[in-house]
């Protein structure tokens, strides 16, 4: 795991990342705001070209799937997104992706016994997640959002909405800490490295994940696995362990 002030932060893609074929990354850009509701063009910026001097002639795929009406067309516009990219990168809306069932690895499943995602999480040499730090409320208690929760915006609409067309409400029941163990272990798993985005912070005073109160923090925090990366951005930004994370690494402790 590694930690940096914002200024002094360079990205060292995991060992997977040199020399491969195709990379998928997954910033989080659900929302046409900026940092910290998304993630920083700076931070996304530094990884991508750190991803390009490890593979210089990867396919590097750039995938989100939105949490509003905005498109992520117009989201990668209005953020700067497309400033980022060279000619062997692309912007892909995991909404449109063809999909495939992944099993649950999980010794008991919390709602989802197989989970429908990209295919193209299968066919990558090496995924990356790069999430924000948020702390929204839900059901009268915090829940932090990083590099795992940002995984969310890969399972598509049309399969897990609920009331609203433009946000995935099944995946909130019977809870965001219980549907992220069996987004863990669905695909979660997958990723080699993960990213926190902690320049700025985002205190949400409610569960709306792109308002709230914004506090300068100057930290990112890298490493290889999610759950790791997320526990330390937690621990540095004094906010409670979640959950999710402890009940995670006792289900992966039982697979070992």
């Amino acid at each position: 795991m590694y930690a940096a002030t914002t200024k002094s932060f360079s990205y060292q893609p995991p060992a997977s990342a040199h020399n491969a074929r195709q990379i998928l990354v997954k910033p989080n850009l659900g929302y046409p705001v900026a940092a910290p509701v998304t993630v920083s063009m700076g931070v996304l910026g530094e990884i991508l070209r750190s991803l390009r001097q490890a593979s210089p002639n990867a396919k590097i795929s750039i995938v989100e799937g939105v949490c509003s009406p905005v498109s992520l067309h117009d989201i990668a516009s209005k953020n700067g997104l497309y400033a980022l990219l060279d000619d062997g990168m692309e912007l892909l809306d995991a909404d449109t992706l063809p999909l495939i069932e992944y099993p649950n690895l999980a010794p008991t499943p919390a709602r989802f016994k197989t989970m429908w995602a990209p295919e193209l999480l299968q066919q990558v040499d090496c995924r990356i997640t790069v999430g924000t730090f948020k702390r929204t409320i839900l059901k009268d208690k915090p829940l932090i959002s990083a590099s795992l929760k940002n995984l969310y915006g890969l399972f598509p609409r049309s399969k897990y909405h609920a009331r609203s067309l433009n946000s995935r409400g099944q995946l909130h029941q019977p809870s965001v800490p219980k549907v992220l163990q069996d987004v863990y272990f669905c695909i979660g798993h997958l990723f080699d490295g993960a990213v926190v985005d902690a320049d700025l912070r985002l205190i949400s005073p409610d569960w709306k994940p792109d308002r709230g109160q914004t506090i300068e923090f100057g930290k990112i925090f890298s490493g290889t696995d999610p759950i790791s990366v997320d526990r330390s951005a937690c621990i540095a930004t004094g906010e409670t362990i979640p959950d999710y994370l402890d009940a995670i690494d006792r289900l992966r402790s039982f697979r070992l």
